[in-house]
């Protein structure tokens, strides 16, 4: 059996960590266009905090992970199709497989904003490198203005993240309030209150109506906000073309049964990509936390 699993976050680990309970012997190649063994995505906040170091993060699971668990591990390569039961990576190179899964994550989500092409010093705040990223252009001078657009989890993170390190960081949202799809009016007022108390300033029910290469004009107000640096944090999209091309059934994300199986037999997904059953509601949605992420990971494996 040749088991393959593309992405390297923490569905892929729950992935490679269920496929060795049961199989010890069969060969498992994971394919991630990121350069790093998995690590812990959600620290990225806190190693610009200083509350942790890469070389901490990276020990989301020991150095000799793959090596122990018989995995062959492509770092830095990206799947660029599949056909049938083959995968072809950007360079050409053919990975058959039997047992595929798909746990690529998702992307930042960017809407159409005019100027924004003219801002140099952007970035979003999902990867490793983005946090190492937005620390370059931050500086040692902790004089830098942020504009973070997007008040979600995401925005939020960057925010807390680089409290020390700017000078001034302000937090633009079209929803009423702080967290719109976590939190509701109380609990979201008491949080937007403590990070006002540490120094972030929050314009919310707005929008960015264009963009200039250090300023921001609002859509509402008019009012010109300038910055130094700009981190876009408005949401993100699934990474779904690869399954959809292959056939399996896509809503907004990769649909998966209880087994977490795709519409095609033997193809597999897992984390932010696949849409699951969500029994505390009832409905069917992408459950984008990372224990949900490890145990849709482990289920196939």
């Amino acid at each position: 059996m040749k088991y393959l699993i593309i992405g390297s976050g923490t569905a892929a680990v729950g992935c490679i960590e269920g496929i060795r309970v049961v199989d010890q012997a069969s060969p498992i190649t994971m394919v991630s266009s990121e350069p790093y063994q998995p690590y812990g995505r959600p620290l990225i906040s806190y190693m610009l905090q200083g509350k942790t170091t890469e070389e901490k993060m990276l020990r989301y699971r020991p150095a000799d992970f793959c090596e122990r668990n018989g995995v062959t591990a492509l770092l830095g390569h990206t799947v660029q199709r599949l056909e049938g039961r083959t995968a072809i990576l950007e360079d050409g190179t053919a990975l058959p497989f039997d047992k595929l899964c798909i746990a690529s994550g998702s992307r930042p989500f960017v809407p159409p904003m005019e100027g924004l092409e003219s801002v140099q010093n952007q970035t979003s705040f999902m990867t490793l490198d983005d946090a190492k990223r937005l620390r370059g252009m931050l500086g040692e001078g902790k004089d830098k203005r942020v504009l973070i657009v997007g008040a979600g989890l995401i925005g939020l993170k960057c925010a807390e993240g680089i409290l020390g390190l700017a000078q001034s960081v302000t937090v633009i949202d079209l929803a009423p309030r702080i967290l719109p799809n976590v939190l509701s009016e109380e609990p979201a007022a008491v949080i937007q209150k403590h990070m006002e108390g540490k120094g972030v300033r929050f314009v919310l029910n707005e929008s960015v109506r264009r963009f200039a290469p250090a300023k921001a004009t609002l859509q509402n107000s008019g009012e010109v906000i300038p910055f130094d640096v700009l981190v876009v944090a408005v949401g993100v999209r699934p990474n779904t073309g690869l399954a959809e091309a292959a056939g399996c059934a896509v809503n907004r994300g990769i649909l998966t049964n209880d087994h977490s199986e795709t519409t095609v037999p033997g193809i597999y997904a897992a984390g932010d990509c696949a849409v699951s059953h969500d029994i505390s509601c009832g409905t069917d949605r992408i459950l984008a936390i990372l224990p949900n992420a490890y145990l849709q990971g482990e289920t196939p494996g």
